[in-house]
């Protein structure tokens, strides 16, 4: 025993992480639930593996660790204020750059305002705080990204979208537009001429707005926060985005296209799906009697269904009362009025454990991306009713894997409603897909979740690992695309082609005029 006790010391004294766990500051600043709720999974796998987490965040946990130290942003950031829902009703975000602009904007909105919270200003005022990692959100909050040189420490990212350019550019990739389209655009990589066209023009905008008016933005708003608190002058955010030593990308091989990548870029799409846990009693009563089947409705966290205009609510109780199939809607107030016997709705749905009941049949979503993965995983075919953002983008990749129908919000009527939700209960083409795409989905080494935090692990044993990515991220991009080269190598093909022309045309002078001149020399003494 005491030798034991012994040997436990020596470890402790030599690798204490081991023992007392890393100690890592957890930031995810945009308000949103839906973002927050996949990244606590992450969190919540860190706080078990024995880590310290002080956590940056606008939702207190409802999982209470003792090694969680909780600065919760307040007031939280009032989205509608700035973004109203009913613009989003009224189909106002539906082109590729209003999507952008929204994100470049409200990106700056909600980090100056989480930035301005007192906790974050004593935190970054801070003298004695020290971490050995930072993780952020990669959501259009780079100004955070100073925190990683404020605590000088490594960096891990979370990108809740997917992959965008700036990811593979901080990496040292640079994106081949031809095959690979921009993060808002739907297209496969068999893109068109056209389709081609369109996505190196939204790139190179992209590109260009990106650099030249909200990095700058980002930048200002870092030197505002951070300045007078890190002696010395601070760096660029871009040169602080190529310090990222990891960037865990919610994408998945069954659903997105293949890229070029680096170690330092790791898919963890599903990493939120849990195994099933017990449904309360009431819903599972409800699932396990509904022997037509259930159709299950949500339109995510954000977006909630008493949101939705009075005429679209009245048109879609009239589809569900003329279904075989019971239906579960998450309806964030109970007091809607009259029901149809059929329906039954709840202000808060467990729902991967719903999906995962035999009984359901369909499920109906905004198409978030989160949710969209949920009904993958669970072969459920889909009725996607995309609103902004990502969701329209998400949508026409499920329709065209053929596990989803789409209808469009604005022009939705209740025969419409009626006729997709029968076509996917009743055509079999469509369960048959989504269990294709499921088992592709869930076939994987490992879970998600678990590489994932594997790899964080990793980053702070390895203090960075910088070996993770390409130097070509610190490369100028004419010596990353060789442009240096090929033009020293044109102008040696060039001199090596024009040097013996033009000397073999001076010596056809030369003896041309020499022979010009002994012709004038002999007629002369001719004469």
């Amino acid at each position: 025993m005491f030798s034991k006790i012994t040997l436990l010391s020596l470890i402790a004294l030599l690798v204490p992480e081991l023992v007392l766990g890393y100690n890592i500051l957890f930031m995810g600043p945009f308000p949103a639930p839906s973002h927050w709720m996949w990244l606590e999974h992450f969190q919540r796998d860190l706080l078990k593996r024995g880590h310290h987490v002080t956590s940056v965040n606008n939702h207190p946990t409802k999982h209470p660790h003792a090694n969680l130290t909780e600065l919760i942003l307040d007031p939280k950031f009032d989205i509608p204020y700035y973004l109203p829902k009913e613009n989003i009703f009224k189909m106002r975000f539906s082109s590729d750059f209003e999507n952008m602009q929204m994100w470049w904007h409200i990106g700056l909105l909600t980090s100056e305002h989480a930035l301005n919270d007192a906790k974050v200003k004593a935190l970054i005022a801070s003298n004695d705080q020290k971490f050995d990692l930072v993780i952020l959100e990669q959501f259009f909050h780079e100004s955070f990204l100073m925190f990683a040189h404020k605590f000088n420490c490594p960096l891990v990212t979370i990108g809740t979208m997917g992959y965008a350019d700036n990811m593979d550019h901080a990496m040292g990739l640079v994106t081949p537009w031809s095959v690979i389209p921009h993060l808002l655009l739907s297209h496969t990589d068999h893109m068109t001429f056209l389709q081609r066209t369109y996505n190196v023009y939204l790139s190179i905008y992209d590109n260009i707005m990106r650099s030249w008016f909200y990095i700058p933005k980002m930048q200002e708003m870092a030197e505002k926060h951070f300045g007078k608190h890190i002696a010395g002058p601070l760096p660029s955010l871009r040169d602080l985005e190529k310090n990222i030593s990891l960037m865990l990308i919610n994408s998945h091989r069954s659903t997105d296209l293949p890229r070029p990548s680096m170690p330092g870029l790791l898919d963890v799409g599903g990493a939120h799906i849990q195994p099933v846990k017990p449904l309360p009693h009431d819903l599972q009563q409800f699932l396990d009697s509904s022997t037509n089947g259930v159709v299950y409705f949500s339109l995510g966290s954000y977006v909630k269904s008493t949101d939705v205009p009075q005429e679209k609510i009245n048109l879609i109780l009239q589809a569900f009362s003329k279904l075989k199939q019971n239906v579960l809607w998450k309806y964030e107030n109970e007091s809607i009025g009259h029901l149809p016997t059929n329906v039954m709705i709840k202000k808060w749905m467990p729902q991967n454990d719903i999906l995962a009941h035999r009984n359901v049949k369909v499920f109906i979503t905004h198409g978030g991306l989160f949710g969209t993965q949920e009904g993958i995983f669970h072969a459920i075919p889909m009725l996607c009713i995309p609103l902004y953002g990502d969701q329209h983008r998400n949508t026409v990749k499920s329709v065209r894997g053929g596990y989803a129908r789409s209808l469009v919000f604005a022009d939705m009527t209740t025969e419409d409603l009626v006729y997709n939700i029968q076509l996917l209960i009743h055509d079999p083409k469509y369960k048959r897909k989504a269990l294709e795409v499921s088992a592709i989905f869930k076939d994987n080494p490992m879970h998600p979740l678990d590489e994932a935090s594997f790899w964080i692990e990793y980053i702070m044993r390895h203090k960075g690992a910088p070996y993770l990515k390409s130097y070509g991220a610190s490369m100028p991009l004419y010596q990353y695309l060789l442009l240096d080269v090929l033009t020293c190598a044109l102008f040696a093909i060039y001199m090596t082609v024009w040097v013996p022309i033009k000397l073999i045309h001076a010596i056809r002078r030369y003896f041309a005029s020499t022979a010009k001149a002994t012709m004038v020399c002999d007629e002369k003494k001719r004469s």
